[in-house]
């Protein structure tokens, strides 16, 4: 078993929320469970979910994923779930505890980054504990990347 720190392979991305790592400062990310029924499993195997306008919330002693959006799966027809159901994640207590801290600090909040499927083909939830840019930390982000992709074509050039 790889070490928590160390590069996973990961067969399937389901969703990604990609303007997290441009809104966000990413602090740390942990990998998290996800309570599913059968039809949300097979809803996202099709690799249709959405995860843009998501956020996850510390609620007693459990988190919860709010406002993600997993649509209803066909050929379920009336045994199907409810496509933006809260839906709890599964995290150890000291994970929970970690994550608890860090949003009780001042501007942290908990970001969904992916959801993919592992190489035992269970669901997970990649989340990160971030806290928001400035205006001008998105501008100094834009600067630097845009600089970067002119660097790599200067560099194809010669």
């Amino acid at each position: 078993m790889a070490p928590r720190g160390s590069q996973r392979t990961i067969n399937k991305i389901v969703a990604e929320n990609r303007k997290a790592r441009f809104n966000y400062e990413i602090i740390d990310t942990y990998e998290a469970g996800l309570v599913l029924t059968g039809t949300e499993v097979k809803s996202l195997r099709e690799g249709k979910a959405n995860i843009a306008e998501s956020y996850a919330s510390d609620e007693g002693a459990e988190i919860w994923l709010i406002n993600s959006h997993l649509p209803e799966y066909l050929q379920a027809n009336r045994f199907n779930h409810e496509p933006r159901r809260r839906r709890k994640l599964l995290l150890s207590k000291r994970e929970i505890n970690k994550l608890r801290t860090g949003i009780n600090r001042e501007g942290m909040t908990l970001v969904p980054l992916k959801i993919y499927f592992n190489e035992k083909g269970r669901a997970k939830l990649e989340l990160a504990l971030a806290k928001g840019k400035k205006l001008h930390d998105k501008r100094e982000t834009e600067k630097e990347r845009d600089w970067n992709r002119q660097k790599s074509r200067l560099l194809k050039a010669h």
